[in-house]
């Protein structure tokens, strides 16, 4: 159901893939940080934006590997989808958490953007892996839209990395 999508999923993973390797240059931006400042941001903001991205990109190489089943398929992108959801619900906590002890100095948005969307995106993912399992018809559609939908959300979240720690380089 899936191979139909062939184009779609090598171009979506081959972004992700990409981005990935972009992130890690980020990371270099913050060689003249705070050490602990720069892995609790690596802990809470980049590696869940570099595991979004792998997530696709493991979707997308699954998406279109020979030989899988839909019922394989449904089975590895399920995997993934809770992944990425147990990810996104860790993010929530720790950003609500450093929120109510008031020792981060985040803004009001990066609980939504970096944590409930990421959710958002994910829960219905898993809908849809169960749904490709089951052969519906809807479900190539829906997984195609959602990872599109998280990639476009981790280039925001990478973005919003870039803007932040670059200014800060020098302080």
């Amino acid at each position: 159901m899936l191979h139909a999508w062939e184009n779609f999923y090598f171009m979506l993973g081959s972004a992700s893939a990409g981005l990935i390797g972009l992130l890690f240059v980020v990371v270099s931006l913050t060689s003249g940080s705070d050490r602990g400042l720069a892995m609790r941001g690596a802990k809470i903001y980049l590696t869940p934006t570099v595991l979004h991205f792998a997530i696709v990109l493991t979707v997308s190489a699954f998406a279109i590997a020979p030989g899988l089943t839909p019922g394989m398929s449904g089975v590895i992108i399920g995997g993934a989808a809770m992944v990425g959801a147990l990810s996104a619900i860790r993010i929530c906590v720790e950003l609500r958490r450093g929120f109510l002890a008031g020792n981060q100095a985040a803004h009001w948005s990066d609980i939504w953007l970096y944590g409930a969307a990421p959710l958002v995106a994910y829960l219905p993912l898993l809908a849809a892996a169960v749904g490709l399992a089951l052969g519906a018809l809807w479900a190539a559609n829906a997984i195609g839209a959602l990872l599109l939908a998280l990639v476009l959300l981790c280039i925001r979240n990478a973005w919003d990395l870039v803007t932040w720690l670059a200014p800060r380089r020098n302080d």
